[in-house]
């Protein structure tokens, strides 16, 4: 008796190798070849998205373009770089740390073409382009061909001796990767490899595993072509399995040697004059048919892959049958294709498991020795096509094992998702752009020392830079990273003057934003109230209720709140081109207090940022005015006649320690004591001064006479300021008439 079978392994569906491959055992190919005995078992589609750097893991052979994580095969110890900055003026010396670390990557036991994009912590650390979007000092891919040298920078640290060169492995080197944005951590990292330049036959693929003695042929629609393929696995079969799983292949012997197909045409017919209807002088039934009832078959049916559309990252697609049954069953395919040639695959497949319900044995003569295992064949009398999975020769008859398979069938309809993913924008860092500004104290409380915030912003693919403060001699210290991308841009036209008193709706402020991708967006009055959409505008601070966008980076902003926290004095200075910068506590840093030091009015900062798109320092400089330290104008004036012949000059105190509406009450003095500089003025000639501690002064009858006789005009104008702890208030006035 010789059997010869067609190993079926695994579930309803066929197993991990879709019940096609398997072995013609003592036939055209080694059993060695495919079926080894079991070793250590290789990654999974999953597994491609996880770094490892597990001692022995097992690196995927890559085909096409694929994303994959790859495994750490060399690292340094964390790199640590100390500066140290202040220490002035009796303050502490802050001592500020950073790290980088160099290490090495591998990607592929195949020889690979290029590395597009890499993902650290699935956010995007290189673009299409080239460019890095954080600091390092270089990067190396090398490609795994048979005479790649050993990296020049592992060899310095290890010696040339004790160096691999990795041959037939493609791996990347990473040199001082900045890790201040992964937590001080080597991140986990997934790269774009590009294996091979185009999509990929699996009939390359069988070739490539089997060392040229697996052919594929008739794979399906496309000469079965996929996009990209990570091959992993104890053997040849745990290898090229998960193929030959989604895409309903067998394995076919031949005068050619083996070779894997999914043939929808029959290769020879089984007609009435083969089979065998005596055996030995006794009559038998030449013909037995069988089928599983419909509960054997999984009621869902679902397919994982990798989805270029999604940035290679992982998609389902799902099918339901209708009827008995409540199993469910997965294929996982560490491949990549479209969300319709996926779903394609699984009504395939799950047709294919619905068909196979039906099975045959025949009996026939010696005519159907021609008849191998994996062969498809038609049966005369009986529709559909049929799979021999068994042929056994005893008692002068050859037995055969059938199951049926689907003929060639219809196209399922296109326009399936494989769901939305969340993209960061790919575009080169650029070139940084700063922007210092002196405001009043934001938050609630007192400032003692001028409130100083650097901003800095760029283009769509701008994320950070690095900020340089550069002191009277040309030094430059370090200064910390900016923080987030600012929202900024510039006014088209000269802002006009309006009240601060109600919501300006005459005025209309137009703004051009660094980059189209910049967004303003309305704010509700609780949220105005809560401080929503503030910006600066020159040196204004304004609020605005509606931003409506009239073009590419263009936005009108309407319902302005003007003149906050006593910046209405900056209301008469603005120009075309005023520079606009919307407050947002995560896109602002402090550059002095990082430093320990404190910034003196009249003061000069100088200031440098450095991304990685720069070829040259973006810069700015400030002369401090110290806006937190100056007390706000006096509001409400008035001046009344005290019966004498004087002025009674009235008024109400505001405080920079009180911006909120106070319900009436009496805002927080906010200084060490409550004093008023009162100035008398003939235009811009200052005719007396005085000082009061009340917020009442009187300019009685006998001053009025004595500056009217020193030939000063009738109209006179009261100025009035705060005198602050640190710096006199800004003005306000009324005019009198003696």
């Amino acid at each position: 008796m010789a059997t010869v079978v067609l190993t079926a392994v695994g579930t309803a569906l066929g197993g991990p190798i879709g019940g096609a491959i398997g072995g013609l055992i003592g036939n055209a190919l080694d059993h060695a070849v495919l079926f080894r005995p079991k070793d250590r078992q290789g990654a999974r589609l999953s597994d491609l998205q996880i770094q490892t750097s597990s001692y022995g893991a097992q690196i995927p052979k890559l085909f096409g373009t694929l994303r994959v994580a790859g495994t750490v095969i060399w690292a340094t110890d964390l790199r640590e770089n100390r500066s140290r900055s202040g220490g002035g003026k009796g303050q502490a010396s802050v001592t500020s740390y950073s790290y980088s670390a160099s290490f090495a990557v591998a990607l592929s036991a195949r020889p690979i073409r290029a590395v597009k994009r890499i993902w650290a912590d699935g956010n995007l650390l290189r673009g299409t382009a080239g460019d890095f979007k954080t600091m390092l000092g270089g990067f190396r891919v090398h490609g795994g061909g048979d005479d790649q040298p050993c990296d020049p920078l592992i060899a310095s640290a290890q010696g040339v001796a004790l160096t691999p060169a990795h041959r037939g492995i493609a791996y990347a080197v990473f040199e001082d990767l900045a890790l201040a944005d992964y937590g001080n951590r080597i991140p986990s990292l997934t790269f774009e490899v590009e294996a091979d330049p185009e999509a990929v036959g699996i009939d390359t693929i069988a070739m490539a595993l089997s060392a040229g003695r697996l052919r594929a042929e008739d794979v399906g629609a496309g000469g079965g072509r996929i996009d990209g393929f990570a091959a992993s696995g104890a053997d040849l079969a745990g290898g090229i399995g998960p193929l030959v799983e989604a895409f309903g292949l067998a394995l076919e012997g031949g005068e050619n040697g083996a070779g894997l197909s999914r043939r929808e045409t029959a290769m020879a017919v089984i007609d009435g004059a083969m089979l065998c209807r005596r055996v030995n002088g006794r009559a038998i039934d030449p013909v037995e048919r069988s089928g599983a009832g419909a509960e054997t078959i999984p009621s869902v049916l679902s397919l994982r892959h990798h989805d270029a559309a999604r940035d290679y990252q992982l998609s389902m697609q799902q099918v339901m049958r209708p009827g008995p049954g409540r199993t469910e069953s997965g294929i996982e395919l560490p491949a990549v294709l479209s969300s319709d040639a996926a779903r394609a695959l699984v009504l395939d497949r799950l047709d294919a498991a619905w068909t196979g319900r039906a099975t045959m044995a025949l009996r026939c003569g010696w005519q159907a020795l021609t008849l191998e295992p994996g062969m498809t064949v038609a049966v005369a009398d009986t529709p559909g096509l049929w799979r021999i999975e068994e042929r056994e020769w005893e008692a002068m008859a050859l037995s055969l094992r059938l199951r049926r398979i689907p003929g060639a069938g219809g196209t399922p309809p296109a326009g399936v998702t494989g769901g939305t993913s969340i993209r960061q924008v790919d575009a080169p860092h650029g070139p940084s752009r700063l922007m210092l500004a002196d405001l009043p104290r934001l938050g609630e409380g007192l400032a003692s020392v001028p409130q100083l915030v650097v901003a800095a912003s760029g283009g769509a693919g701008w994320r950070s830079a690095m900020l340089f403060l550069q002191g009277e001699g040309g030094a430059v210290v370090p200064a910390g990273r900016s923080g987030a991308r600012a929202i900024m841009g510039a006014a088209e036209a000269a802002l006009s003057p309006g009240s601060t008193l109600l919501v300006d709706e005459a005025n209309r402020l137009v703004v051009t934003l660094l980059g189209e991708d910049m967004e303003l967006g309305p704010a509700e009055p609780a949220a105005l109230a809560q401080g929503a959409n503030l910006c600066l505008v020159g040196r204004e601070l304004i609020q605005f209720r509606d931003a409506v966008r009239i073009g590419p980076a263009r936005y009108r902003l309407e319902g302005l709140h003007r003149g906050l926290r006593g910046s209405e004095w900056a209301m008469a200075s603005h120009a075309a081109g005023d520079p606009f910068l919307l407050i947002e506590t995560a896109a602002l840093r402090d550059p002095l207090a990082s430093l320990g030091m404190d910034g003196e009015v009249g003061g000069v900062v100088r200031m440098m940022a450095i991304g990685i798109g720069d070829t040259e320092p973006a810069e700015a400089d400030l002369t401090l005015s110290g806006e937190a330290l100056i007390p706000p104008s006096p509001v409400h004036l008035t001046a009344r006649p005290d019966g004498g012949g004087g002025w009674t000059i009235g008024w109400t105190r505001r405080s920079r320690n009180g911006w909120r509406w106070s319900s009436g009450g009496e805002v927080p003095l906010g200084e060490e004591a409550e004093r008023y500089d009162v100035r008398v003025l003939d235009g811009a000639v200052l005719i007396r001064r005085d000082e009061t501690v009340a917020t009442a002064w009187t300019y009685d009858a006998a001053m009025v006479a004595a500056d009217s006789a020193s030939g000063h005009a009738a109209g006179r104008t009261i100025e009035l300021r705060q005198i602050g702890t640190h710096a006199l208030g800004r003005p306000a006035r009324i005019l009198v008439m003696t």
